[in-house]
């Protein structure tokens, strides 16, 4: 069996089989030739990008050895087992679960766990592949040939002239020669392979700086024993944030089928809590409220908890109640809330600094990382400097004033003419001249009418920087 693409004008092959290799054939032959030598072909036309969905899916389903896993170019994984191996019983244990994984959906592998990365690619690309212990790695890859280095054509073809045909020709050498003749970054290329430099890989997602793990004989399939296992992940997630002085504000439950899917749920908290029980409510109510829920299929067999996001959480004193003092009651509505609707669907207003009305504030997700920034103080016993309602954009008004730059003493809005009883002002704002050089001063005013109605009024440009200042209603006092 081939697989054939067009090239040129003309069909290739793309990949054969083994038994294809066999028989002489070779990716990049035309197909007219290839059916001359051997007319008993089965030919598929090559998909890249079925190749390329294919391998993402079984990455997602690797996760669940590590979270640091990457792809490896072509048709290969990258896994850095770091701390991992003690789930499967050992470095072995985990390398044969790999390959049982791989089996079981049909593919057909080669591996080698080596000290660093490029030692491993290697080896499992160029040499025998198995499980190396440190010190063996680099025994191993001084036997392996030159083309484990992947280097140009070129040069790979220079160095077989001169005699160098494997790694270890090349690491008795001096380093100098070779830079001064296959370039700079040679030595450090062979460096990497040998296992001397270590590169680390960056995985396909950001590695969460705590994730917990459990691995079960026997798949579970029923709500209860989820909600067991992400409730002893929760106690275990807590010990380990306690001891690093943090608190989670993201957390994520992976459910790792046996099929090979992958479901993740992600809860986030409006500050950061190493509230297991909190934290475990939040999970019923997102899962409660799933569109697509959960399905188990035959069973999950892993299980993994991972703090997305973290920070700093002191330590908080208890009151002689039990009860912890501070504002928990709207942090824990809204962590309900965001949990039940979405996180897009709980907003709030967040300030941002800027001294533009319209732009000094935003609605952002209400679960979402607060703004460093700070709401300006109000004047105890003072009236509210800015009003609840505000128009966007600012709706124009015809006003007539005692003096050109004074108060407005009254203003028709929307075809009702107010009569102006109390003027307060102006506060003079500047525009934001590193945004449009055009914007202009605006002077507001916080005015009441004679039936009681106040409003927040401005005049845009002043006298003899613009021909006729135009007036604007920008908001409602309540």
């Amino acid at each position: 069996m081939v697989l054939v693409e067009k090239i040129g004008g003309a069909l290739r092959l793309a990949a054969v089989d083994p038994a294809a290799a066999g028989a002489g054939l070779t990716p990049g032959l035309t197909l007219a030739d290839a059916r001359a030598r051997n007319p008993f072909l089965r030919t598929i036309v090559h998909r890249p990008e079925a190749d390329a969905a294919l391998l993402l899916q079984v990455m997602e389903d690797f996760g669940r050895f590590t979270p640091m896993i990457a792809e490896d170019g072509p048709h290969g994984l990258m896994l850095d087992v770091t701390g991992c191996a003690h789930l499967f019983g050992g470095e072995a244990g985990l390398v044969g679960a790999a390959h049982q994984r791989a089996e079981r959906i049909g593919l057909t592998v080669k591996s080698a766990l080596a000290s660093t990365p490029q030692a491993a690619r290697a080896l499992a690309r160029f040499g025998p592949g198995g499980l190396f212990q440190a010190g063996q790695d680099r025994r191993a890859v001084r036997h392996l040939p030159v083309a484990a280095l992947e280097l140009p054509e070129r040069d790979a073809q220079a160095l077989h002239r001169a005699g160098l045909k494997r790694i270890g020709d090349l690491d008795d050498r001096p380093r100098a020669p070779l830079a001064a003749r296959f370039g700079t970054d040679f030595p450090a290329r062979l460096a990497r392979v040998l296992g001397d430099e270590d590169v680390r890989i960056t995985p396909h997602r950001p590695a969460p700086p705590i994730a917990v793990d459990r691995v079960f004989f026997e798949p579970i399939l029923t709500d209860a024993d989820v909600e067991r296992v992400l409730s002893d992940l929760l106690v275990d997630t807590a010990d380990r944030l306690e001891q690093t002085g943090q608190g989670g504000r993201a957390f994520e439950a992976g459910f790792y089928r046996i099929d090979g899917q992958v479901r993740r749920i992600v809860v986030r908290t409006g500050r950061a809590t190493r509230d297991t029980d909190g934290v475990l409510r939040l999970f019923r109510e997102r899962l409660a409220a799933l569109s697509n829920p959960l399905d188990p299929g035959f069973g999950f067999d892993q299980m993994r908890l991972s703090v997305l996001e973290a920070q700093r959480l002191a330590p908080a004193q208890r009151g002689l109640d039990g009860d912890r003092p501070g504002g928990e009651d709207l942090s824990r509505l809204i962590d309900r809330l965001t949990a039940r609707l979405g996180p897009e669907a709980v907003l709030w207003f967040e300030p941002l600094g800027s001294h533009i009305p319209e732009r000094a504030s935003r609605m952002a997700p209400a679960a979402a990382t607060r703004s460093d920034q700070a709401w300006p103080e109000r004047i105890p016993g003072g009236p509210p400097l800015r009003p609840l309602q505000m128009f966007d954009p600012p709706q124009p008004v015809e006003t007539l004033a005692e003096v050109p730059d004074g108060s407005p003493l009254r203003f028709r809005w929307r075809r009702v003419l107010h009569e102006v009883a109390l003027a307060e002002g102006p506060e003079r704002i500047g525009g934001e001249w590193w945004r449009a050089p055009d914007q202009q001063t605006r002077d507001y005013y916080r005015v009441e009418d004679r039936e009681g109605r106040r409003f927040w009024l401005f005049r845009q440009g002043l006298y003899g920087e613009t021909d006729e200042p135009r007036w604007f209603v920008h908001g409602l006092f309540a």
